[in-house]
C-alpha cells in the first residue's frame, strides 16, 4: 500500500512495509524475526527490546506509559525500545540485539562452558483470557487454547490432565491472566496466575563416585546454582561391577540402588533450589547423563546385562520421562532426557563430553578421555569415531589409596621431592603457598588423585621407585621417610601430630592398575584407527581438571603427545548436558554421534591385555631422568668433598 512505511531488522536482514500504528513485535512476527517475548505483547517481560540509533528515531512512536512504567522498574540502555508499544511511523531501521533474540547465544565466560545458542524446548507464554458470557460456552481449557492461539500463533495444544484441576483457581487469582507453560509449541504443562515467566531446567552428570549437578535459567542460559554430592550408592561398592554384583546378589538389589541415586538427586534439587530462591515447581526440564550403570540404576532399567559378556544395554536410545513418574522434586509434568548411549559401558555422560567438546571435528586426531571410576574413551580423526571404556577403578579420585581422598581442601594436590636429599615440599587445595614456604598454614589431610601421580613421578626421578613400580629399601640409607611396611616399603609425604601420609607399595600398584587400563584402553583404539599418536588429549572429569599434563604423560596414562596440547577440560559430560538442555538441535546431533561411533568393547579384545601389561611400568623417560639426578646428586657431593 503506498500509505505502509519500509521496517528493516538487523542483523536478520528481514525487511517489509507495515502500515502506520502497527506494532514492531507485529512487524517481527509477520516477517519471522527472532525477537523474544513472554508477556504476549502487554510490556510486562521486556525481553522484545530493539535498539534504535537516534537518527531513525523518528521513524517510531514516542515512549508511552507502559514503557515508562517498565523503565522505572528496570532501566532500558539510551536507545531501547519496547517493540510490543512502539508503533511504526515511517520508514526505519531496527536491531534485534543478541540477548534479545529467542535463539540468542550464550556466549561462555570460562573455558568449561562452550557457546550455545538458546533454542528451549519449553517456553512460557502469558495470556489474559475474557471472563465467560452466557453465549460462550466454551469451557476454560477450551478458551486457554484459545487465546494461546490467536496470541501465540500456535496450533493445536493438549494440556496435562493434572493441569485442569489448577487452570480455573489460576484464572480467578490471575484475574482471567495466566501464564501458561507449553513443551514442543503443542502441550501445555503447567499454568500460573498472572505473569510468571520463570522457567529453570537441571543439567545432572550421575557419577560412580560424584553426582554433580547444575540449574540453569533456561531464558537466560545462566547456571543460577552449582552443588555436588557423594553417590550414595558407594556404600553397595566402589566401582560399577562391585555395584553390579550386589544387584545380582539381592532379589531388591536393583531397587536399592536406584531408590537411593534418586533421593540424592532429589536433595541436590532442593538444595539448588533453596540456593536459587526458585520454587522447585518451577523447574520445567532436566537432562541426566551417567555412564550405562548409573544410567540405567537411575531410571529403573535393568542393569544385569551390563554385568557379563555380551554386555547387553536395555536401550541405547534416548530416554524420556516424566518427573512424577521418577518422584523427583520440580513441575510433576517435566521432561527427564538422557542421551542415547556410545555402547554398553561409553553412556550418555561420554556422548555429551563429545557434545560439548566437539573431538570429531575437523582433521586433528583428539582424544577425549572422561576420566573416572570407569575411564570413558573416544578418539576421532573427524572422520571416524570410535569409543571404548577403560576399566581403571577408583584410585584416580583418591579411593583404595591408603592416605588418600576426593579433591577437597586439604588435600595434597602437588608434589616435589628433592633428588638429592628425598625432602618433599607440597601444596594443599585452598592453599596459595607451598609447604617450604613461611607462610605456610594449611593443614594436609590426604592425598587426591593429581597429588598421587605427582608423587609417584617425582619418586622415580629421585630413585625411590624402580621401573617395575617397587620401592627401593636402599632409599631408607639416604632418608628417615623410607620406611618399612610389613614385607614392603613406603614413603612417609608428611607427618604431624594426628597421622602420617604415606604413599605405600599397595597405593603405587593401585595407580599403575589404573594408569594401564587407561593407556591400554588409549592405545587399543589408535590401533584401530592407524595411529600412532595424537594431536590432542581432553581430559574430562575432576581428575582431569587437577593433574599436571606432564606428570600424566611421564607416567605413561597418557598415549605420546606434547604437554601443552593436554588440555583438561572440567566437568564436559555436565556441560554437554547443560548444551542439550537449552538447545533441542543438539539433541539430534547426539542421536547422529551415537549411529555414528564405533564401539569397542575392551574386555573382549585380545589386544587390551597385551597393551596393559605395556603400561604397566614407569616409563624409562622418568627413570632415565632418575639416574641423572643421582648422578647429578654424586657430582655435587664430590665438589663439596662428601663421602
Amino acid at each position: 500500500m503506498p500509505d505502509d512505511r519500509l521496517v528493516i531488522f538487523s542483523p536478520a536482514g528481514r525487511r517489509g512495509r507495515f502500515a502506520v500504528g502497527k506494532t514492531v513485535r507485529d512487524a517481527a512476527l509477520a516477517l519471522g524475526v527472532d525477537l523474544d517475548s513472554v508477556c504476549g505483547g502487554v510490556g510486562l517481560c521486556g525481553r522484545c527490546q530493539i535498539d534504535v540509533d537516534p537518527s531513525q528515531a523518528q521513524g517510531l512512536s514516542h515512549w508511552n506509559e507502559v514503557e515508562e512504567r517498565y523503565h522505572t522498574r528496570r532501566p532500558m540502555r539510551p536507545g531501547h525500545r519496547l517493540a510490543c508499544q512502539a508503533t511504526i511511523q515511517g520508514n526505519v531501521t531496527v536491531s534485534v540485539p543478541p540477548e534479545f533474540q529467542v535463539h540468542r547465544p550464550v556466549v561462555r565466560k570460562e573455558s568449561l562452558y562452550r557457546d550455545i545458542t538458546l533454542d528451549c524446548d519449553v517456553r512460557a507464554c502469558f495470556v489474559t483470557i475474557p471472563f465467560a458470557q452466557p453465549h460462550d460456552a466454551a469451557n476454560d481449557a477450551d478458551r486457554l487454547a484459545r487465546a494461546l492461539r490467536e496470541k501465540w500463533g500456535l496450533g493445536e495444544l493438549t494440556i496435562d490432565a493434572d493441569i485442569l484441576r489448577l487452570l480455573s483457581p489460576a484464572l480467578n487469582e490471575g484475574s482471567g491472566s495466566v501464564t501458561a507453560i507449553v513443551r514442543k509449541g503443542c502441550e501445555i504443562i503447567d499454568v500460573r496466575p498472572g505473569f510468571s515467566p520463570d522457567l529453570y531446567g537441571v543439567a545432572a552428570d550421575i557419577g560412580s563416585t560424584t553426582i554433580a549437578l547444575q540449574m540453569v535459567d533456561m531464558t537466560s542460559g545462566d547456571v543460577i546454582a552449582s552443588l555436588g554430592a557423594v553417590n550414595p550408592q558407594i556404600r553397595f561398592g566402589d566401582d560399577i561391577m562391585s555395584r553390579l554384583s550386589f544387584l545380582l546378589a539381592h532379589k531388591d538389589g536393583g531397587a536399592h540402588l536406584t531408590s537411593c541415586v534418586r533421593r540424592a538427586l532429589n536433595d541436590l534439587i532442593l538444595q539448588a533450589a533453596r540456593h536459587a530462591n526458585i520454587a522447585p515447581r518451577s523447574i520445567c526440564e532436566a537432562v541426566v547423563v551417567g555412564n550405562p550403570v548409573m544410567h540405567h540404576l537411575f531410571f529403573g532399567l535393568d542393569a544385569a546385562g551390563l554385568a557379563t559378556a555380551p554386555f547387553t544395554l536395555a536401550t541405547e536410545g534416548a530416554v524420556v520421562r516424566r518427573a512424577a513418574d521418577l518422584g523427583l522434586n520440580m513441575l510433576p509434568a517435566a521432561e527427564i532426557y538422557a542421551p542415547p548411549a556410545f555402547g554398553a559401558h561409553v553412556g550418555a555422560d561420554a556422548a555429551a563430553a563429545v557434545l560439548a567438546e566437539a573431538p570429531h571435528r575437523g582433521g586433528a586426531v583428539r582424544l577425549l578421555i572422561d576420566v573416572g571410576t570407569n575411564a570413558e574413551i573416544v578418539l576421532s580423526d573427524g572422520r571416524r569415531v570410535l569409543a571404548a571404556s577403560s576399566p581403571t577403578g577408583p584410585a584416580f579420585e583418591g579411593a583404595q589409596i591408603s592416605s588418600g581422598q576426593r579433591a577437597a581442601p586439604g588435600a595434597i594436590e602437588r608434589v616435589r621431592i628433592d633428588p638429592l636429599t628425598l625432602e618433599p615440599r607440597f601444596k594443599v587445595i585452598g592453599c596459595e603457598v607451598w609447604s617450604d614456604d613461611a607462610d605456610f598454614a594449611a593443614t594436609a589431610t590426604g592425598i587426591c588423585g593429581s597429588g598421587i601421580v605427582e608423587a609417584l613421578v617425582e619418586m622415580a626421578r629421585a630413585g625411590i621407585l624402580r621401573a617395575d613400580g617397587s620401592l627401593l629399601g636402599e632409599a631408607a640409607q639416604r632418608t628417615w621417610r623410607v620406611v618399612a611396611d610389613g614385607p614392603v616399603w613406603a614413603y612417609i609425604l608428611h607427618r604431624d601430630k594426628e597421622r602420617d601420609i604415606r604413599i605405600t607399595q599397595q597405593d603405587v600398584r593401585a595407580i599403575q592398575l589404573a594408569k594401564a587400563a587407561l593407556q591400554a584402553g588409549a592405545r587399543l583404539l589408535l590401533d584401530r584407527l592407524g595411529c600412532a599418536a595424537v594431536d590432542e588429549i581432553y581430559l574430562a572429569g575432576g581428575f582431569g581438571s587437577q593433574i599436571d599434563p606432564s606428570y600424566a604423560l611421564a607416567l605413561g596414562m597418557l598415549p605420546p603427545c606434547r604437554p601443552e596440547d593436554v588440555k583438561g577440560v572440567g566437568n564436559a559430560a555436565g556441560v554437554g548436558a547443560r548444551i542439550a538442555l537449552l538447545n533441542q538441535q543438539s539433541r539430534a546431533e547426539l542421536s547422529h554421534l551415537a549411529a555414528r561411533v564405533e564401539k569397542i568393547e575392551t574386555a573382549l579384545e585380545p589386544d587390551f591385555q597385551h597393551h596393559f601389561v605395556n603400561a604397566m611400568s614407569i616409563p624409562a623417560a622418568v627413570i632415565a631422568t632418575m639416574g641423572q639426578s643421582r648422578t647429578r646428586r654424586r657430582g655435587r657431593n664430590a665438589q663439596r668433598g662428601d663421602a
